[in-house]
C-alpha cells in the first residue's frame, strides 16, 4: 500500500467498540426488511400465488446477492487498512476498483438471467401459477443487479472508515425508500408483482445515489481516480483475489446450513418446522455478534494500516472478550425466554414440543459461534482472506463428519455437528491467528 510508513496509533477502547458494533446491530436487523416489505404490501392484495411468488424471489436474490458479500467484507478491510496508514487516496483507490468490480458483476447477472431462472425455479418446487409470478419479480428486479451489489462496495467503504453510524444510514434509508415505492406502486398503482419488483429495484438505485453523496460529504470522489490506477493489474488482482476467497467462503457457509435445513427436511414435516423456528433464534443472535465482527473488521484493518501491532492485539482481545460476553448473554436470554419464543412462532402443538426438546442446542449457537463471528471481522481487517477461506472449508468438511457420524442420533446429531461446525471454526482461526499477527507486522516492519 502506499502512502505513510510510520506507525501510528489507533484509538482501540471498549466505548469505541460499543460505538462501532451497535449501529451496525441494528443494521444488519434491517438488512431482511426488503424482501419482508415486498411479502408485506403484496399480502395485502390476498392472493396467496402472488405473495409465494415474492417470498420465493426474495430467497432467490438473497441467495444469489448474498455470494457477492466479499465486496463490503473485502472493501471494508482494504479501507481500514488504508484509513489506518492515513492514505485517502488509497481509500478512494480501492472504492474504484470495488466499484468496478461490483459494476461488471452485476452486468454478468443481467446478462446470465436466463439461465440463473432456469436452474433457480425449477429448485423451488413451486406451482406454475407461482413461478409465473416469481418470473415476473425476477426479471424486474436483476436489471437491478449492479446497484445492489455497488451498495454492498459503498457500505463497506463507510464501514472500513469506522463510520458505522453512516452505514446505519444508508441501509434505513433504502429500507424506507423501498417501503414508500413499493407501498405506492402496488397499493396505489395496482401494479401487483411487478410493482413490488420495481420499488425494491428503485430503492437498490437510490441508495447508491445517496451512498455516493454521503462519501463525497466525507472527502472521497471514486470518480476522480485515474482509469491507470483503477486498473492497476498488482492491486486489481489482489482486489479479485480477496473477493473470490470470500465468495468462496461465503458459499461454503450457505452451503453448510441448507444442508441443515435440508437433513432436517427428511426427518419431516415437524422436524423441519421445529428446526426452522429454532434457526431463527441462531440467526438473531448472528445480529448481535456482526456488530461486533464490523467493530473488529474496522479497528485491525486500521491497526494493521498504521502498523499499529499493540492496538492491532488490543482490538483482538476486546472484541473477542465483547462477543463472548454478549454471545453468553443472548445464550441465557434464549434458555430463559425460548419457550415464548417458540409459541409466538408456532401454534402446532407438536412443532411446539419438538422445538422445546432442541432448545438448549439452539440456545447454545450464539456461545460456541462467538469466536467464530468475532474471528471473521479480525480476518477481514486483516484481510486474511485466504486463510479464512481455506478454515471455513476445512470446518465444513469436518461439519459433514460429524453428520456422518451422528447419523444414528437423528435431529440431535444434526444439531451436534452444527455446533461443532461452529466451533471449528472459530478454534482453527484463533489457531492461526498468532502466525498470521506475527508474519504480516513482519512484513510491515520489512516495507519500512
Amino acid at each position: 500500500m502506499e502512502g505513510s510508513i510510520s506507525s501510528r496509533r489507533i484509538a482501540v477502547t471498549h466505548g469505541r467498540i460499543l460505538a462501532l458494533a451497535l449501529p451496525m446491530t441494528l443494521s444488519h436487523v434491517t438488512t431482511p426488511l426488503l424482501g419482508l416489505v415486498d411479502a408485506t404490501v403484496i399480502g395485502r392484495l390476498g392472493q396467496a400465488h402472488l405473495l409465494g411468488a415474492v417470498a420465493l424471489g426474495a430467497v432467490v436474490f438473497d441467495f444469489l446477492f448474498w455470494s457477492f458479500g466479499s465486496l463490503r467484507m473485502a472493501t471494508a478491510g482494504m479501507t481500514a487498512q488504508a484509513t489506518g496508514a492515513g492514505d485517502r487516496h488509497e481509500v478512494d483507490r480501492a472504492l474504484a476498483r470495488a466499484l468496478l468490480v461490483a459494476t461488471v458483476a452485476g452486468l454478468l447477472l443481467i446478462l446470465l438471467q436466463w439461465p440463473i431462472a432456469a436452474i433457480a425455479f425449477p429448485l423451488t418446487g413451486a406451482s406454475e401459477a407461482v413461478k409465473g409470478a416469481l418470473a415476473t419479480y425476477f426479471y424486474i428486479r436483476i436489471w437491478a443487479a449492479p446497484f445492489t451489489l455497488a451498495n454492498y462496495v459503498i457500505l463497506g467503504s463507510t464501514l472500513g472508515r469506522g463510520r458505522t453510524d453512516l452505514g446505519l444510514f444508508l441501509q434505513v434509508a433504502i429500507n424506507v425508500a423501498n417501503i414508500l415505492l413499493t407501498s405506492v406502486l402496488v397499493l396505489a398503482f395496482g401494479w401487483g408483482v411487478a410493482g413490488a419488483a420495481i420499488g425494491t429495484a428503485a430503492a437498490e438505485v437510490f441508495g447508491v445515489g445517496l451512498g455516493i453523496l454521503v462519501l463525497r460529504r466525507l472527502g472521497s470522489n471514486p470518480f476522480s481516480v485515474a482509469w491507470r490506477e483503477t486498473l492497476d493489474r498488482a492491486a486489481m488482482m489482489q482486489t479479485l483475489s480477496m473477493n473470490r476467497d470470500i465468495m468462496i467462503r461465503n458459499i461454503a457457509l450457505m452451503l453448510a446450513f441448507g444442508i441443515f435445513s435440508a437433513m432436517g427436511a427428511r426427518a419431516g414435516d415437524v422436524t423441519l418446522a421445529a428446526n426452522a423456528v429454532l434457526y431463527n433464534m441462531f440467526l438473531i443472535g448472528g445480529y448481535f455478534l456482526d456488530g461486533f465482527a464490523t467493530a473488529a473488521e474496522t479497528l485491525c484493518g486500521q491497526s494493521i494500516g498504521a502498523r499499529d501491532e499493540r492496538g492491532f492485539g488490543r482490538a483482538v482481545t476486546l472484541s473477542l472478550g465483547w462477543s463472548f460476553g454478549f454471545g453468553l448473554a443472548v445464550s441465557a436470554i434464549f434458555l430463559a425466554a425460548g419457550g415464548p419464543f417458540i409459541d409466538f412462532v408456532t401454534t402446532s402443538p407438536e412443532v411446539r414440543a419438538y422445538a422445546r426438546d432442541y432448545l438448549a442446542y439452539a440456545a447454545l449457537t450464539p456461545l460456541v459461534g462467538a469466536a467464530a463471528f468475532a474471528f471473521d471481522g479480525i480476518y477481514t481487517g486483516a484481510t486474511w482472506t485466504k486463510a479464512m477461506r481455506d478454515l471455513m472449508l476445512l470446518a465444513l468438511a469436518v461439519y459433514g463428519g460429524m453428520i456422518l457420524a451422528t447419523g444414528t442420533l437423528g435431529n440431535t446429531g444434526l444439531w451436534i455437528a452444527l455446533l461443532v461446525f461452529l466451533g471449528v471454526r472459530g478454534l482453527g482461526q484463533a489457531f492461526l491467528c498468532p502466525r498470521l499477527t506475527r508474519r504480516t507486522f513482519a512484513e510491515g516492519r520489512d516495507a519500512a
